[in-house]
């Protein structure tokens, strides 16, 4: 019988929880890698408080398209840079690392499984056989699966029970989120984290992480619609009752926008990112045919546009894109349960008339996200564009209901069961 994918023969270790004290994310892009590290402090209580930032460094990424390695040796630079700018920033060498995925193939589902009780009381063993049939039901040989994500449990006819343990009944029920990714692409990235000296602390998918460090708690109890618009995809999570039901990916981002500039005014991509940046709108305005900007041409001339032909050029890649999101939310049947709101952060929710766009389409009201939950953030990494990077050391350091499938991790049949349960409970 073929085995999942296991992580341990990347980091040769035993699995162990996200420890408190200094940590380290990494973000690997279509754009840029991002390598955040932090500290994770504790009140007087003891209770989790703030992750506070010492070190900090990105670079360019080459090597990764659409959340996938294609160039190894490329990919293996790009995360150097970043990670040896962060160390330096900070004045500590990184060893262990909690890192972001964005896979267009990622997979996402609701898994349900039950236990026989017979008028038992509900133990940590009928738990562990709860969630491993869920596990099992889900799982597949060619598939990583990176979070499971307990959404209900319920005994009979009776739900929404946050801790079963000591009830009774004749049977108990819990629903997960399951979250995996194509064992081929989770291989190729570990791979390079490991020829670059470091150790794979967890994969975490980058919608959720996202979505943790720049929504709100009303947001996330009351139901709401999370975009992450990256360079190369876009990525969506809903939020309902406290819980993440649903992520998915398209394989769209700024990137696309850039190149269908590049390739409409016949401009080097350089250029096109350029006038992107400077003169870009998905907005037609009255104004866009007398406001006019410059277009290098060959031979070192210029030629002079109006901004509504940038317009025209911007509007139906953005329209694609939120289409495309609203198409996977009908598809999955979460659409209702997103409540009326979207939070749009990433690099390229940062383009003028993106929030004003995604209203219209999606009908719900728009707003744009930044990094929250974290102190002493370089200025530069305040933006949305690094909310992944920081959403993941809001994952690290935080004590989340994620169970972590991977065999070879833990000692015993139900080694993982026991680790998550002992976590969570």
């Amino acid at each position: 019988m073929n085995r999942p994918l296991n992580i341990a023969q990347f980091d040769r270790r035993t699995s162990m929880p996200l420890r408190r004290g200094v940590i380290a994310a990494l973000d690997v892009g279509t754009a840029k890698v991002a390598c955040l590290i932090g500290e994770h402090s504790v009140d007087g209580s003891g209770q989790s408080g703030l992750v506070r930032i010492s070190g900090l460094g990105h670079h360019v990424s080459e090597g990764v398209v659409a959340g996938q390695v294609v160039d190894m040796r490329a990919a293996e630079d790009s995360i150097r840079a970043a990670v040896h700018a962060a160390e330096r920033m900070a004045g500590l060498e990184v060893r262990d690392v909690v890192i972001g995925v964005s896979s267009g193939l990622l997979t996402s589902r609701m898994v349900e499984a039950d236990v026989p009780l017979l008028g038992q009381k509900v133990t940590q063993e009928h738990m562990a056989m709860a969630l491993r049939g869920a596990h099992e039901d889900f799982w597949s040989a060619d598939t990583e699966i990176l979070h499971a994500i307990p959404v209900g449990y319920g005994i009979d006819d009776h739900y929404g029970i946050v801790d079963p343990r000591g009830m009774q009944g004749e049977k108990l029920k819990v629903t997960m989120h399951m979250v995996a990714i194509p064992a081929g692409p989770a291989r190729n990235l570990l791979t390079c984290i490991e020829q670059c000296h470091l150790r794979c602390e967890k994969l975490v998918v980058t919608p959720y992480a996202s979505a943790l460090s720049t929504l709100m708690q009303d947001e996330i109890d009351l139901g709401v619609l999370h975009l992450d618009m990256g360079a190369g995809t876009t990525s969506a999570s809903v939020f309902h009752q406290g819980d993440v039901i649903f992520t998915c990916v398209v394989p769209v981002g700024g990137r696309h926008i850039t190149t269908d500039i590049a390739q409409g005014l016949n401009v080097s991509m350089t250029t096109a990112e350029r006038i992107k940046t400077l003169y870009g709108s998905a907005l037609a305005t009255p104004s866009g045919e007398r406001e006019q900007f410059e277009v290098p041409v060959m031979g070192g001339d210029h030629q002079t546009l109006p901004r509504s032909e940038l317009t025209k050029i911007i509007r139906p890649r953005l329209e694609e894109t939120f289409e495309m999101i609203q198409t996977k939310l009908t598809q999955s049947g979460f659409a209702n349960m997103a409540g009326g709101r979207v939070v749009l952060t990433g690099g390229a929710a940062q383009l003028n008339g993106a929030r004003e766009l995604a209203h219209t389409i999606l009908e719900k009201q728009a707003r744009l996200g930044s990094p929250m939950r974290l102190t002493g953030l370089p200025e530069s990494a305040t933006g949305p564009a690094f909310s992944a990077c920081a959403g993941l050391l809001t994952y690290a350091g935080r004590n989340h209901a994620d169970a972590v499938l991977k065999e070879g991790r833990a000692a015993g049949a139900f080694g993982w069961l026991g680790n998550w349960l002992r976590r969570n409970f």
